[in-house]
């Protein structure tokens, strides 16, 4: 296992240093796009709104932390599909699935090994968010915690899709129409909703993770250890639900016959 991650790691960081241009502009934009969006909700807001007291800052810090968790999750969600894909299109699917190790086990150190390296991209994109911005956002330690429980989710909506993609072979138009739900759904403060709005948002993939991550680096709450452990059982609940289609998805592909053709 752990020679299979490094090997992915390596895989990763060759293609990272073969196409810099890629992640270079993969930053720029990023942060041209969060300029524009910012931009334009000051607009919207008008000239009344005051940034600088604790509501305004507290209202930005919410709109920076849901737009670069927002990118996290792009990132996940596309690198996962992207992967499959790509190999479905090279005819090299199939040589994966005959591998010593199972093709669940491949995909998801490939996917770890590429967040090692888009971790630091995004801490790029957020650090010239922040000049632009001068948001002031808190970093503590157990941020890790709820950003784990977070990923989980993702990863397992990531693997719910990587199934699709393996018995329909394409799956960008349901990605493309995800991208602007998954914005909603994780930079909308919906820990802020009461009664069956509030219940919704918990069972939702990421809403809960994404709602401390707010309070810990926004407003600087502690941890609320009880609204972790539903972040927790979230995240286990997406992630096998996730790996338990993709196994199911790939025993009816290998059925039908699915893998070899591209």
């Amino acid at each position: 296992m752990i020679a299979l991650f490094l090997a992915e790691l390596r895989r990763s960081w060759i293609q990272f240093i073969r196409y810099p241009l890629e992640a270079i502009l993969g930053v720029f934009i990023s942060t041209i796009t969060f300029y524009f969006l910012f931009m334009g909700a000051s607009y919207i807001a008008g000239p009344g709104v005051n940034l600088s007291d604790s509501a305004g800052a507290e209202r930005l810090d919410v709109l920076v932390i849901g737009y670069v968790l927002w990118i996290l999750t792009l990132f996940v969600l596309t690198e996962t599909t992207n992967s499959l894909e790509a190999e479905a299109k090279t005819g090299t699917l199939e040589q994966l699935f005959l591998s010593p190790f199972r093709a669940v086990t491949v995909f998801l150190l490939r996917a770890l090994a590429g967040l090692a390296i888009r971790l630091i991209l995004i801490a790029v994109s957020l650090g010239l968010i922040l000049g632009i911005t001068g948001s002031r956002l808190s970093f503590p330690p157990l941020l890790l915690l709820p950003l784990v429980t977070m990923l989980m989710s993702t990863y397992g909506f990531a693997f719910l899709l990587g199934g699709l993609l393996l018995l329909f072979k394409q799956v960008r138009q349901l990605l493309g129409g995800l991208q602007f739900g998954l914005l909603l759904l994780i930079g909308t403060p919906v820990e802020n909703l009461a009664g069956l709005g509030r219940l919704v948002a918990l069972m939702a993939p990421m809403t809960p993770s994404a709602g401390l991550l707010r309070d810990l680096m926004a407003r600087s709450v502690g941890l609320d250890w009880a609204m972790f452990g539903i972040a927790l059982a979230n995240g286990v609940i997406y992630l096998g639900l996730g790996l338990w289609c993709f196994s199911w998805a790939e025993r009816l592909a290998k059925q039908r016959g699915l893998l070899s053709g591209y």
